[in-house]
């Protein structure tokens, strides 16, 4: 049985990839039945790593955990009509087809809500349709350049760069599962159901311009849209004598306790106050530079830490799976699957009432599609036939 928050909830999956699959498996892992629609070749993140068997790379397994899996070929009239099925009965509908695309094969929102006029539907694009890059392809380096990343990146280390991580994917898709959230609630107060959009592009500039805005949000601006802090060159882990940590000696409080029990010689009035650090960040961060070379790593977490003053080793993403705190939160769920064990990171978040969990493992292409036709009344060799 499912368990948590949504469980009850069907969400109709058309998303691949990842920001989409990342939305809808916060999803499944809150409890709602999602089933995802793949065509005969699957989804294409399927393949983009090394995994227990073909077709189930590390990521797919990952991002698709808890769902089922259904294989439909949507040129084909008895397989859309097997979706139309599925959607009348539905509560989300989610795509990541562009607006064209999704169109041509008869599922436009306005044909879904004729079905369904409860449904939320959900468009993942690369871009908002309303502007001129609408039908634009996009992916995660290319949504990351356009949204200033690279260029910040260079401000901070000399060279422009990606983020080490697929960040637009992944804020996109914490921006799609929350935007769901949201229409589902509208619904539960009126019962309407609506379109929702949420494009790449759109949600990428406003996660940077959250502080890099700054001085450029007054009409006339004040200065660039750049937050002086977050690029200073200065800005980064600290070099013990062996081996390096983060520290954010920040605030009055944090500044005062670390003078007066370091007391480094350059620590002077004109440092005193967070307003006349942050007017001179960049040298800041390079005194505490030289400081921080005088004592291991091991020290300066003893000391910080008896200081209250934020602080933490540099991890590997390796050693995550070892980490002492997410094991006593029980972070990780181990799960026995068709292919072997996997260790899933687990649900983040805590629910007194309704916890999620990880449902289940991420299903073999088309492993559920007689199983959905079955419930939907349809005969798997007329319906879904290309799952055969």
């Amino acid at each position: 049985m499912k368990q948590g928050p949504l469980a009850g909830l069907t969400v109709v999956d058309l998303t691949a990839m990842v920001m989409g699959p990342y939305a809808t498996q916060l999803m499944a892992d809150m409890g709602a039945d999602v089933i995802k629609v793949e065509p005969p070749g699957g989804d294409p993140t399927r393949y983009v790593s090394e995994g227990i068997e073909p077709g189930m790379s590390g990521v797919f397994v990952n991002v698709n955990r808890g769902k089922r899996s259904l294989v439909l070929d949507l040129r084909q009239s008895g397989d859309r009509a097997a979706l139309c099925r599925l959607v009348e009965r539905a509560d989300v509908f989610i795509h990541s087809m562009r607006a064209q695309a999704i169109a041509r094969l008869g599922f436009a929102y306005a044909d879904v809500a004729a079905l369904n006029p409860r449904i939320v539907y959900v468009n993942c694009y690369g871009y908002g349709r309303r502007g001129p890059r609408g039908n634009r392809p996009a992916y995660d380096d290319t949504i990351q350049a356009e949204a200033g990343l690279p260029a910040v990146q260079e401000r901070l280390t000399g060279e422009a760069s990606y983020v080490g991580t697929i960040l637009a994917d992944k804020v996109g898709g914490l921006t799609a599962f929350y935007a769901t959230l949201l229409a589902l609630f509208h619904r539960e107060r009126t019962g309407e159901g609506q379109e929702v959009e949420v494009p790449m592009f759109e949600t990428m500039a406003a996660f940077m311009l959250v502080e890099h805005a700054d001085r450029a949000i007054f009409d006339p601006p004040l200065g660039p849209a750049c937050y002086h802090r977050a690029i200073a060159p200065n800005r980064r882990p600290y070099r013990t004598k062996d081996g390096y940590i983060s520290a954010l000696v920040y605030n009055d409080k944090h500044w005062q306790a670390f003078v007066e029990a370091v007391r480094p010689p350059w620590a002077g009035p004109e440092l005193a106050t967070l307003e006349s650090r942050a007017r001179q960040i960049n040298r800041v961060y390079g005194l505490l530079a030289e400081t921080f070379r005088e004592r291991t790593t091991a020290e300066w977490l003893e000391l910080l830490e008896r200081l209250e003053i934020p602080a933490a080793p540099l991890r590997t993403p390796d050693e995550l799976f070892a980490d002492e705190h997410l094991a006593a939160v029980g972070f990780f769920e181990r799960l026995e699957t068709p292919s072997g064990a996997v260790r899933f990171p687990g649900v983040p978040t805590h629910f007194s009432r309704t916890p999620g969990r990880v449902q289940g493992p991420a299903p073999r292409l088309g492993e559920h599609t007689a199983e959905v036709l079955a419930e939907l009344g349809l005969d798997p060799a007329g319906a879904g036939a290309a799952a055969s």
